[in-house]
Order: structure tokens, then sequence, then C-alpha cells
């Protein structure tokens, strides 16, 4: 699943540092949607052995990239929480107009 817009990843690995998503155009071949990323660790990588990457939303040439089967699960759950956050926001907005 993609990891910006959560539409299912059909394309089967390995992916070309080239693949987007069909759906919004992002890299899929990014730290975002490695089975690796680990927000907080050093590099934000839980593989000890992969060289940092500068842009976690963009494609790179790791060697350790893998699809984060976990991940799929989540960023349903995440746009929806997204899409609830949103609406409680212009909710609150619209009381003080």
């Amino acid at each position: 699943m993609c990891w910006y817009c959560g539409t299912p990843v059909t394309e089967k690995e390995p992916f070309g540092r080239s693949q987007v998503c069909p759906s919004c155009g992002k890299d899929l071949r990014a730290c975002k949607n490695c089975r690796f990323f680990l927000p907080g660790s050093r590099g934000d990588c839980s593989e000890t052995s992969a060289e940092p990457a500068a842009d976690k939303e963009r494609s790179n040439f790791c060697d350790w990239f893998s699809l984060d089967k976990k991940y799929r699960i989540q960023s349903a759950g995440r746009a929806e929480e997204q899409n609830r956050a949103g609406s409680a926001r212009t909710e609150f907005d619209n009381l003080f107009k």
C-alpha cells in the first residue's frame, strides 16, 4: 500500500527506482514504504547495515528495501484518522465564523 495515499500496491517486488503510485505519483521504493523504516532510530532505519537516506519520501538505491507488510494495514487506518481530524478541524473553525 502506498505510504502517502493508501492505494494498494499491485506490482510485485522488486520495485525499480522509477516505480510510482498510480494514484498519487509518490515513489514506492522509498524509506517510508520499507519494512525497516523505524522513525527515531539511527537514520530512521532498523537495518544497521543500510546507509541512511537523506529523503525518506523519495526513491533511493538501498539494497535492503522490502515492502512493509504491516504498513498496508496501518495506512488505511491512518488515512481514515486524517479524514476525521480534518472534519473535526473544519467543524471547530465553523464555530467561530
